[in-house]
């Protein structure tokens, strides 16, 4: 089988806003509200993501969308027919799950074809798609095969084929990648997105993995406890998060509260650093003595021996430094991750380069002391 070529995934060509409209969207079950007033607008031909934990109504969601929930308020808007009140069936909407749900009994064909034929869909069109949407998921040799047949990944582009054959305006994915292991999750990362943007169709995935969000989305929204904390483009999220929920769950990040020390100032007084930290003046103004939290990635921490700290220049000493002792140490392949304890017990995350390492005379190991420095615009306010 010959490797597709893989296009970019991120395009700028989308099509126009409000394709999808989910308007105020609330879903009780009891006196539990599950998902609250929540809106969005996704484009036609968009891959957007709804990314969250366990239990914050991301899937209610994406089951209202498929009308196997019914919303107990709100609007869903599709292309600009309001599809709030038709039965599934009767919706150009189709749900892959995470389980797959083939049928075991059935060939890779006859389960592709299947959904056509209960819409009683002429034998001579059903074999014409059948064959051309196996073709486009590379499973054109595996139309005979049974299901136990094929591994994870294989059945994946089967249950996405039966998905992409009835031609929806609308596709859902639930956790598509759960059931495969990490090495395979991450090709079929960028295969099915592929896929799915030859075909063009737009597409709503729901899923807990940061990483499948961000690699596949054009953009993501971020929900906790029934409402969207923060939506955008998936580096939009990660360097500029607007509260400290979004900072810690995309990605990971170290994360400060302190007080103000003067109306309008930039700088935190933070009790578990020896000194104030030095805030960007242009992203915040606040006034004395108010709570600020802020955060900082791993990634954006210096690491270096406190002897070469105090040789560099005495503004780049002004900026935000620590000492901490190595307490936790993992080779990450292309970087090292240290944990840092500083002298307030606090433990910070920093992810050192290699070819950062690689100029010490020797690597930071168990029970060293390092210099920690990390400039003012590495810091972003969320809270």
């Amino acid at each position: 089988m010959n490797t597709p070529q893989i296009p970019p995934m991120k395009t700028s060509t989308l099509g126009e806003e409000g394709f999808l409209q989910v308007l105020e969207v609330s879903k009780q079950f009891g006196n539990v509200t599950v998902v609250d007033k929540v809106s969005l607008s996704i484009r036609r031909q968009e891959f957007f993501a709804l990314l969250g934990s366990s239990g914050c109504g991301k899937s209610t969601l994406l089951r209202i969308m498929a009308g196997l929930e019914t919303p107990t308020s709100g609007r869903i808007l599709l292309d600009g027919q309001d599809i709030t009140d038709l039965p599934a069936h009767r919706r150009p909407v189709n749900m892959m799950f995470q389980s797959y749900a083939l049928f075991p009994h059935m060939d890779v064909a006859t389960n592709v074809g299947y959904g056509l034929r209960r819409e009683g869909v002429a034998p001579a069109q059903i074999r014409e798609r059948v064959v051309e949407v196996l073709a486009l998921v590379q499973m054109d040799s595996y139309a005979a095969s049974r299901p136990a047949q094929l591994s994870g990944g294989q059945q994946q582009r089967v249950a996405l084929a039966r998905s992409l054959v009835k031609r929806p305006k609308l596709l859902l994915l639930d956790e598509p990648m759960s059931a495969l292991d990490k090495k395979i999750r991450q090709q079929t990362q960028f295969e099915l997105g592929s896929i799915l943007q030859k075909v063009g169709v737009t597409c709503l995935m729901v899923t807990h993995d940061q990483e499948e969000a961000m690699t596949m989305a054009d953009r993501l929204a971020v929900m906790s406890e029934g409402v969207i904390v923060q939506m955008g483009t998936p580096e939009h999220i990660y360097e500029a998060p607007n509260t400290r929920f979004s900072a810690e769950f995309i990605g990971s990040t170290n994360v400060f509260t302190g007080s103000l020390v003067s109306d309008g100032g930039d700088v935190l007084d933070c009790s578990e650093l020896a000194r104030p930290l030095q805030l960007p003046s242009v992203q915040f103004h606040g006034r004395s003595g108010q709570a600020v939290t802020v955060s900082v990635r791993p990634e954006r921490i210096r690491v270096s021996w406190p002897q070469s700290a105090d040789s560099r220049d005495s503004s780049e000493q002004s900026v935000n430094t620590a000492l901490g002792v190595v307490e936790q140490i993992g080779y990450m392949g292309s970087y090292t991750l240290y944990y840092l304890r500083l002298p307030s017990g606090r433990v910070l995350m920093a992810h050192v380069p290699r070819e950062v390492l690689a100029g010490f005379d020797r690597e930071p190991d168990y029970g060293d002391t390092v210099a920690l420095h990390w400039s003012v615009h590495s810091l972003v306010v969320v809270g």
